[in-house]
């Protein structure tokens, strides 16, 4: 991971955004954009990285970021990362596969979010998850 003022500013806004959020082992959720932005490479692919579920998961808009005046490319990949539960999940990933930085972020998001040893007990709904995700990961590399 590369460490410029704005993925500084990244790193600190999803520390604080995600703050009290546990993933389903009980580790701080924030470890996982963490984990994410650790493998990307520029600097706009690292804010989309640590920055994907705020917009959908916590209080924090896209005008509130882009008010703390992140890059817009870095913007764009994390409005077409936010999905909203009224669009069909396959419809939404193919929006995602238009964009590189996006593309990047969620066959990273889908890799960690597949890999079950995170998940105390795994559940049946959880190895339906990683199916649909499988798939997801089929058509973002096709």
């Amino acid at each position: 991971m590369i460490y410029t003022e704005n993925t500084n500013k990244a790193l600190r806004l999803a520390y604080e955004a995600h703050a009290g959020q546990f993933d389903k082992s009980g580790v701080p959720y924030v470890f996982h954009p963490l984990h994410l932005a650790e493998q990307m490479e520029d600097e706009e692919s690292i804010i989309a990285a640590l920055l994907h579920d705020v917009v959908e998961d916590t209080a924090w808009s896209l005008a509130d970021l882009r008010a703390m005046g992140f890059p817009e490319k870095a913007l764009e990949a994390v409005a077409l990362l936010t999905h909203d539960p009224a669009e069909p999940y396959l419809s939404y990933v193919a929006r995602v596969k238009e964009n590189p930085i996006a593309r990047r972020v969620k066959l990273a998001d889908l890799r960690h979010n597949s890999d079950l040893s995170r998940i105390k007990k795994v559940t049946e709904r959880d190895l339906k998850r990683v199916e649909q995700y499988a798939a997801a990961i089929r058509l973002l590399e096709a």
